[in-house]
This record gives C-alpha cells, sequence and structure tokens, in this order.
C-alpha cells in the first residue's frame, strides 16, 4: 500500500502508511534527472536507499510504457549506489507482454522480481525472485500459513508449461494484430489516441475535442462495450486497457474491434 500511488482511493482510510518511501514520476529521464540531482543531494541520501521499486510497464497508472533508456538507467543508478532494484511484474509478467517478464524487453536484470496473478492462471499464488545472494535469510525469519499451497503450485507449473510451449509467442503475435486494429481505429476516431503496449499489455486514451483527457467519454465505451459483450477495463486518467487472455485467436481479435468500433460509432 505504501508503494502504490496510482490512485489516492486506493490508500484512503489506511493510515499510516511506512515511512521512508518516496515516489517519483514514471518513465521519464526528467524524472530520473530528478531524483539524482535533486533527492539524492538535498534529502535522499542514496546510499540509506534500499530499493528502487519500479514497473517495467506501468500498469494501473495507465499501462505506459517508459522511454528508452529508462529501466536501463535504473539498474545504472542502482549498480553506482549499490541500491537494489526490485521490479513489480505482477501485472506486465507470466508472458502478458510475449515475454516470460516484461523487464526481458530492454535486457535489463534486476535484483528482485515480485510476480503474482497470471502466475496459476487465476488460483491464488504470489512468488518473490531473486538473486540467490539475496535469498539468504536464515530459518525463522519468514512464515506464511497458506504460502506454498500445493494445488496452486501445481497450477503454477502448468501455466510456466503453456507460457513456454506457446501462449508467450501468441500474445506476441495477437498484440501486434491488436494494435495494428486499433491504429485503424485511431484513424477512424481522432478522439481516440494511437495504442501503447506490448503484447498483449495495450490500451489506448480518450480525448474530448479540446484534446484533453476524457474520463467520461472512457467510462461510456466501457459500459456500451460491455452490454454487447466485450469486457474491457479502465486505468490511467482516461485510459482502456486490452489484457485479454492468452489463449485469444485472430477471430475473437477481430469481434473485439469491431465491437469498439460500433460502440465509437454510436456515440458520435
Amino acid at each position: 500500500m505504501s508503494l502504490t500511488a496510482s490512485k489516492a482511493v486506493q490508500r484512503a482510510s489506511f493510515g499510516p502508511l511506512l515511512p521512508g518511501v518516496t515516489h517519483i514520476p514514471y518513465g521519464t529521464h526528467a524524472s530520473l534527472d530528478y531524483l539524482e540531482q535533486q533527492l539524492f543531494p538535498a534529502m535522499l541520501p542514496p546510499q540509506e536507499v534500499a530499493a528502487i521499486v519500479v514497473e517495467p510497464i506501468q500498469g494501473e497508472g495507465g499501462y505506459i510504457v517508459p522511454e528508452d533508456g529508462f529501466l536501463q538507467r535504473i539498474r545504472q543508478i542502482c549498480d553506482r549506489y549499490g541500491i537494489l532494484m526490485v521490479v513489480d511484474e505482477v501485472q506486465s509478467g507470466m508472458g502478458r507482454t510475449g515475454r516470460m517478464f516484461a523487464i526481458e524487453h530492454w535486457d535489463v536484470m534486476p535484483d528482485i522480481i515480485t510476480t503474482a496473478k497470471g502466475i496459476a492462471s487465476g488460483l491464488p499464488l504470489g512468488a518473490i525472485l531473486a538473486r540467490p545472494e539475496i535469498m539468504t535469510w536464515p530459518p525463522g525469519s519468514h512464515a506464511t500459513t497458506f504460502g506454498g499451497n500445493p494445488v496452486a503450485c501445481a497450477a503454477g507449473l502448468a501455466t510456466v508449461q503453456l507460457l513456454e510451449s506457446g501462449l508467450m509467442t501468441n500474445a506476441a503475435k495477437m498484440g501486434e494484430l491488436l494494435q495494428a486494429g486499433l491504429v485503424r481505429l485511431h484513424e477512424q476516431f481522432p478522439r481516440v489516441s494511437l495504442p501503447r503496449g506490448k503484447g498483449l499489455m495495450v490500451a489506448i486514451d480518450l480525448f474530448d475535442d479540446e484534446g484533453k483527457y476524457d474520463p467520461e467519454l472512457r467510462d461510456r465505451i466501457l459500459q456500451e462495450a460491455f452490454l454487447r459483450g466485450l469486457l474491457l477495463l479502465a486505468c490511467g486518467k482516461a485510459a482502456i486497457r486490452f489484457c485479454p487472455p492468452l489463449v485469444i485467436d485472430r477471430d475473437q481479435i477481430q469481434i473485439a474491434l469491431n465491437i469498439i468500433t460500433g460502440v465509437l460509432g454510436s456515440l458520435e
């Protein structure tokens, strides 16, 4: 809860939260300039920073893909100051972007990866992956009542096998098809942004006639699409995210594109 900064409602009534957590804007070199040139010299001694936690593609914040070099630069900062790089892959991991983990698109090796959600295809399971020299906790330093549930672990193993046997490849191919269709949607409806994302982690923004974010239009589209049989999710300021099952095929992609095209046409 202390790490999230997507929406204030998610933190409301849960205070006091953990101290010592500092947030900076996501995805830009300007934010890392601020970290190194303002925060580190003035109020955040880098030798006292335990970790930098980052999503390789921002989830609830809008399916934002960071600027080129952003994640590589975080790795460099962590190496320079002896800080751990922790990558949150709860939404972007387990084949969602066409790779097992989204961080692989940038050829960056984090110190720790957190993952859950898709790891067991719906059964409750989460995991922390880390370099061996980090996972040196003595006996008794960590315990759990329900961790390691054998049924959920079996589902996790089956999920990894399915991902490696074709679902990651399918996610990459279907993601390209989806983004190509959403580009055509943008060309037909100027209030729809160009798509962004990787694999089957894709989003578009909705704008009003003045080019400002239009969350009301976004919510109307979500509701009307639902009534026509298409389930979509909101994220960010006025974004619609497309995160279908990794087994989706070409026909289903086209059905989704046809439905959202019809919705937009009916709302003009």
